[in-house]
Order: C-alpha cells, then structure tokens, then sequence
C-alpha cells in the first residue's frame, strides 16, 4: 500500500473520513463486534417470495445485514439495497420511524457501508420484497468507495488485483468461484466412491520431479540445503504404490517457474491419481466419465457451450496417436522426416529456436503449432515419443513410443497420463538420459536416487492421471482466462 495514501486523499475519500469523525463524536461505534442477525437475505427471499402485493408481515420482525450498494430518497422516504452473500433485500425507511442514534447512523452512510436493520417484511404495490426499518445501525463504515458501476469489473488488472471489489461488483464472478469449489467437492465425491486414498505430498522436497518444468527454489537454514517447491507430487505418489497402497490421489496446489497466460499461473491446483493393476486403457475411460459426471452435476447435462461454441463431454471420447495428428494437420510422415527437414518446418513457427532440440521434441512442438488448435470436441492423444516421457511404459507396439495420454479439449490440454514405468533398469537408464539433456533442457527431469530405490522394490502394473483443475473450472463455467477461476492469480508488483 502506498504510504501516502491518507495524506493525498481524493475528495470521495475525504467525505467518507469525514461522517466517520462525526460518529465517533456523536458517540456511535463505527465498528462494532457484533450483530445479532435473525436469518440470512436469502432465507428471507425464501420465507416470503409468495406473500401478496401489498402484503405487510407487522406480526414477525427480523434483524438483517449487509453492505450497503444503492440509495435512492423518494420525498418522506429512502430506499436501501444492502446485500449479503447470496442475495439482497429492498429496505424502506421513513423518516421519523428510527430512534435517535438510528437517524443519526443513517444520515452518516455512504454506498458500500455495512449496515444491520431491524423491522418487518412487506411487498410494495409493485411486487418488491421489502423491509419496512424500525431499526438502523452502521456494522462498518468504509473509506474507499466502490467502483461505480454494478454489473462487474471491466478492467482485468482491477479484477485481478483487487479480487474483493470484482466479487463485490460482479455477483457472477462470485458464481464462479461457488462453481469450482462444488467441482472439487465432486471430483473427491468420485474418487472417494471409487475407494482411492486422498493423502498429502510435500510442497517443499529436496529433488523436484514428475513434469517437465522449471521449479521454484529456495533455502532451509537449520538444514542448510536447497528445496524445491512441488511441480507435481508423481514421485511420493508411486512411492505410495509400491508401500502396499492401491489407489491413491493427492488434490492440492502445484508451483511451476513459467509464463504466465490464458491457461498457465504459476500457482495451480493439479489432481493426481495412481491406480495399481491398470493401464493408460484403464484411466482413459476413468478420466472421460469424471469428467462427464462434473458436467452432468455442475451444469445439469454432459453438453455444454464455451466460448460460444458447443463440447459433447459425454464417453467415449474420440481417440488421435500423436503421429496420426502430425499426419493429419501437419501433413507431414513423423516416422520418415529427417530431423534436419523437422527442425526447418518447425522454424517457420518458432523463430526463436536456434538448434534443433531431442527429435521427440521437436515433434511435439510442431504438434503443438499446427494440431492443438484444432483440438475442440474432447480428444485422447496418445503414444507420445519416448524422449520426451521418461517416467512412462514403452509401448508394447513401438518401442519408439510411450502409453501415454493428453486429454485436450476446447484447444487446451487437461490432463496427462502414464502406463507408469515400473522396470527398474529402463528407468534407471531414462533418468540418466535425462541428466545429460539438463545443461540443454533446464526442463528435463533430475536424478532422484530415492525414487529409484522405491522402484527397486518393485511398483506393481499402474496407471496415472494428472488432471489440471482450472482449466476443467474454466470449461464448465464459460471462462476465458484461468485468472478467472483462481481467486488470487499471480500479478507483477505495481511498484
């Protein structure tokens, strides 16, 4: 917060600072400890949505609160809108109806206060629920007005910034967030049912490992050694495996050192599971009916419309090898092009790559340029090149290929899955060609001698699924951005 800012006040601010001074003189406590609320707003809504036109409930009385949004005096009267969490009410005051301290709070609001209000329910002539106030106390009194208007943040870096005033402003932001926490309710519901585990891994381990990506690093005193923030908690869920565990999953925030855009922050909520006596088989029909379950109980049905466009999320979803993609939309033989001709088709996407990378790499890349995009209805892609996985099975036709999956849809990755690599010596082997890779790739994956002993002692047959929650967040709740379902996304300091 700036230090000036109560030293270069704007007008608006003065003015709220003002009618706070006066209260304290007139003995009224701006900020008291509690209020003795009778029910909710919506509690209200619900009691008396069917009382009549002109109806007036004198018989019961009721206390309710809420922050103060809109103000309008119409002669002898004044109408209020306060709201809470779910709901707001119409409040009708006139004058002469409150006691001293009452008139006196009242004549001191500004939009945007909390307010409490006592009195009883009734329907104006025109069909609004209203409370008729007998009893008017300020809950707090606030400094910094509101943004004018009510229908929502236009401006994304207040929305993000400030997520307190966007949920304040925009009710269907605050739908937003009750959405993805009934989605996470619903995948533990699932997994729950289905007899896994949900246990916790660490956030800070001493090697990082399980996805390609760059970590966050920092430095334990009283150990005097470097850790690493989770980029994925893989590695101590297979450890699970092979202590006698038979389906487990871990649904917590994973932290990754990347590029911040419409479908990555650095801070993410990621759900994994490990399932022993499975295949990527078995988790691909596991992943299409999880997800088809969140649609039918998020949004009533397993169609739904984002970003104007229509998804089908109801099973079996359509199945695409990562060489068919190639051929299909890069038009190109991913088994026969040498890797001089991949490396100038892929230039012409990607200016900045200055020597060719792994083959598989570069095959992916070009897969990401000219197939992703294409990706709409929900796809499996599958097979992906062996370099490029090295915690995952050879496949059993190729053993230039892995058993693996990416589940894509509306143009986005949403999850990743294994045949988990489980033989020791290939393992042993892979991570080693991984090591050699690191001086060129600060994304390929560490030795972690803990790992392998684990592996040593044997992982039974298993299959493994990451499912990133966001972006599943953003799918069923029409939203563009990932900044949109995360509450407090990762932004650059203004100063």
């Amino acid at each position: 917060m700036n230090e000036n800012i109560y030293e270069n006040e704007n007008v608006l601010r003065k003015e709220k600072r003002r009618k706070l001074h006066e209260m304290r003189k007139n003995g009224i406590n701006p900020y008291p400890y509690k209020y003795d609320r009778t029910c909710s707003l919506e509690e209200i809504r619900k009691k008396f949505e069917n009382i009549e036109s002109g109806e007036k409930k004198e018989d019961q009385t009721f206390k309710l609160c809420g922050r103060l949004m809109a103000q309008r005096t119409m002669g002898k009267a004044t109408f209020l809108n306060i709201m809470d969490q779910y709901a707001s009410i119409q409040v009708y005051i006139q004058n002469g109806e409150l006691d001293e301290i009452g008139q006196k709070s009242f004549d001191l609001i500004d939009i945007g206060d909390f307010v409490g209000v006592g009195g009883f329910i009734f329907k104006t002539k025109k069909g609004e629920l209203s409370l008729f106030a007998k009893s008017f106390e300020v809950l707090c009194k606030t400094l910094e007005p509101l943004p004018e208007k009510f229908h929502g943040i236009s401006d994304p870096e207040i929305k993000y910034r400030y997520r307190h005033l966007d949920l304040i402003m925009d009710p269907q932001s605050r739908k937003v967030f009750e959405t993805s926490s009934k989605i996470i309710k619903e995948i533990r519901s699932y997994l729950d049912e289905e007899g896994f585990l949900e246990v916790e891994t660490p956030i800070l381990q001493p090697i990082y490992g399980g996805a390609a990506a760059e970590p966050f690093q920092t430095h334990h005193r009283a150990l005097d050694m470097p850790l690493y923030m989770k980029i994925s908690p893989e590695l101590y869920l297979k450890r699970l495996i092979v202590g006698g565990y038979e389906k487990v999953y871990d649904l917590g925030k994973n932290f990754r050192n990347e590029g911040v855009d419409r479908t990555h922050n650095p801070e993410f909520t990621m759900l994994e599971w490990y399932e022993a006596w499975t295949d990527y088989n078995d988790q691909m029909i596991r992943f299409e009916q999880l997800v088809e379950r969140l649609a039918i109980r998020i949004t009533g049905s397993s169609q739904i419309t984002y970003q104007g466009r229509e998804i089908e999320l109801k099973a079996p979803w359509k199945r695409l090898t990562v060489y068919d993609g190639l051929r299909e939309y890069a038009h190109i033989d991913p088994e026969k092009i040498s890797d001089d001709e991949l490396f100038s088709i892929i230039k012409k996407y990607d200016e900045g790559m200055k020597e060719p990378l792994m083959r598989g790499k570069m095959l992916m890349n070009l897969f990401e340029f000219t197939v992703e995009p294409s990706l709409w209805q929900p796809t499996f892609i599958m097979d992906h090149p062996k370099e490029i996985s090295p915690l995952t099975k050879v496949h059993r036709q190729n053993p230039n290929l892995v058993e693996r999956f990416e589940p894509f849809c509306a143009g986005m990755e949403i999850g990743n899955a294994y045949s988990e690599l489980n033989d020791p010596e290939d393992q042993f082997n892979r991570l080693v060609e991984q090591q050699k890779q690191r001086s060129k790739d600060k994304e390929a994956h560490p030795m972690d001698e803990n790992f392998l002993h684990a592996i040593d002692v044997g992982m039974p047959p298993t299959g493994g699924v990451g499912l990133g929650v966001g972006r599943i967040v953003m799918l069923l709740t029409d939203s563009t951005s990932i900044r949109d379902v995360i509450l407090f996304p990762t932004m650059k300091q203004k100063n």
